[in-house]
């Protein structure tokens, strides 16, 4: 099992990401899952259509560890209502590219303007089962942020220390069909809070840059 650093800091974690790119075409999505390949057939109906997303993956500084800030979905919401995510959203046109869709985004659910967030990196986009590409960018935010959720998108915002959800013995592992294919289903519990999803996905992306 992967250990994590002693010193899993920001100033790892920027020099872990720092030969990380913003993705050329946001819908050049990555047709693995977990640690598994997508069967072909799955592969084609998740990624035909797809619509670019990012999301930020919003790192604080609190005291002497780091935490990611993570919103729980409206529940009145068309698609993953009530689910916890990351910040973000599609990608509109005036958007410069798929950073700037993270920051205007997180700015409009959570409140934190893009000019507290200082970008270290970004994942591979990843395709979810409701039809996006998903961007992940990961951001330094300032610790002085004040959450102003919109509550139209957001219920609440909440935040769980870094090394909570980089440590392996903190996950659930199940299965679960999609379109007829069994998949790896990785769950944190965490105050309540259930976490799994297109957003554990993500978490585990970071741990494989962060964890070796």
């Amino acid at each position: 099992m992967p250990v994590l650093p002693k010193a899993l800091n920001a100033a790892y974690i920027r020099q872990e990401l720092a030969e990380t790119r913003i993705p050329i075409d946001p819908l050049a999505v990555d047709s693995s899952y977990i640690d598994r390949v997508m069967p072909a057939n799955l592969a084609l109906k998740l990624t035909r259509n797809l619509r670019a997303a990012g999301v930020l993956i919003p790192i604080i500084q609190r005291q002497e560890s780091l935490s990611v800030l993570l919103t729980e979905r409206s529940a009145d919401l068309k698609h993953h209502a009530g689910q916890v995510s990351f910040p973000g959203g599609g990608m509109e046109e005036h958007d410069r590219d798929i950073a700037a869709t993270a920051l205007r985004e997180t700015h409009e659910e959570v409140g934190i303007h893009p000019a507290q967030v200082d970008i270290a990196g970004f994942l591979h986009p990843t395709p979810t089962i409701t039809g996006y590409a998903v961007t992940p960018v990961i951001g330094f935010v300032e610790p002085a942020f004040e959450v102003t959720v919109d509550p139209m998108e957001v219920d609440a915002a909440f935040e769980v220390p870094l090394d909570y959800l980089m440590d392996q013995r903190n996950e659930e592992h199940s299965e679960r069909e999609y379109y007829g294919v069994n998949l790896p289903v990785v769950t944190f519990h965490f105050e309540g809070h259930r976490i799994w999803g297109a957003t554990a996905g993500i978490l585990i992306q970071l741990r494989k840059i962060l964890i070796k």
